[in-house]
């Protein structure tokens, strides 16, 4: 079995926020920092500014010093990918290029949201981005937010693409991606935090989490059991997660909870957004905390 370090992206990949000051602004300082944490307690990819990072609410000037200070944080220790997606295949090209020239190692591409392409406009946006750089491409499935699923025929075909080596499954529907994984050599992340074992179960290489940013060590534990075949412990981490992944996705935006849960941790300065979202009010804190607390997380 191939290692579980060896994955091109890595195989724990938080989806980090994007830190802002009080007032507001980008905090390169805070977004470092939170970047090395990260990877100390064992996430061995990051995805910067992508759903979770506030894309789109990000300048792309915002969005490429985002790159540029994560890569200098991290290094080779873990693998940037740049999320560039957008409902504009020019500017998701424009977006790509300039994070491929900021240092990043692959991008992250979401469904064009919003326009409702059909899968024959899907896949020319997917191609025609993908052709526009020499990164390597995950492509990220969640009709949740961008509406228009990505068939699973659509899938296979981009997977034919030299440059389109992955995808984030966020889609829940376990039938598309198992026939995916049997079709296609694509490396496969789970893009729901509670999915993970049962799509490594059926061959996916990890995870692509929200929670990740206040359980990165049991994301650890869990993807490390199951590339070791070792379901016990998987389901075992499984069962320990499942609080702490209901406190970061279950009350409020997950970047909302993330930056909650990361500055009671003192990790950042304060959990500030940009609207329209807005922080967690003193009832969505309450049920967060007990869901922590139940997790065993102390805030």
């Amino acid at each position: 079995m191939t290692s579980a370090t060896s994955f091109l992206f890595g195989t724990v990949v938080p989806a980090m926020v994007t830190p802002f000051n009080d007032e507001g602004q980008l905090d390169t300082d805070s977004a470092q920092k939170l970047a090395e944490h990260l990877v100390n307690e064992g996430a061995d990819g990051i995805v910067v500014t992508g759903t979770t990072g506030e894309i789109s609410t990000l300048t792309d000037d915002e969005n490429v010093r985002m790159f540029s200070a994560v890569k200098e944080a991290v290094g080779d220790r873990a693998t940037i990918i740049a999320g560039t997606g957008t409902n504009d295949t020019a500017h998701s090209i424009e977006l790509s290029r300039r994070a491929e020239q900021a240092g990043a190692d692959g991008l992250l591409l979401v469904t064009p949201y919003y326009n409702k392409p059909n899968q024959a406009g899907i896949r020319a946006h997917f191609e025609t981005v993908a052709s526009a750089t020499d990164l390597p491409m995950m492509v990220y499935d969640i009709p949740g937010r961008s509406v228009m699923p990505i068939h699973s025929e659509t899938i296979i075909a981009l997977a034919q693409h030299p440059n389109i080596v992955a995808l984030k499954d966020a889609k829940a529907d376990y039938q598309s991606t198992t026939r995916v994984l049997a079709e296609t050599d694509l490396l496969v992340y789970s893009g729901d935090d509670g999915l993970t074992l049962p799509l490594m179960a059926a061959g996916a290489v990890g995870v692509v989490s929200v929670t990740a940013h206040v359980a990165t060590a049991g994301y650890r534990r869990l993807v490390d059991a199951m590339h070791a075949q070792d379901l016990s412990t998987a389901r075992a981490v499984h069962f320990e997660l499942d609080p702490i992944q209901r406190a970061v996705m279950s009350h409020v935006q997950g970047a909302v909870a993330a930056k909650t849960i990361l500055h009671w941790q003192g990790i950042l300065p304060n959990s500030v957004v940009r609207l329209p979202l807005t922080q967690a009010t003193e009832a969505e804190q309450a049920v967060i905390r007990a869901d922590l607390q139940e997790g065993g997380v102390t805030v």
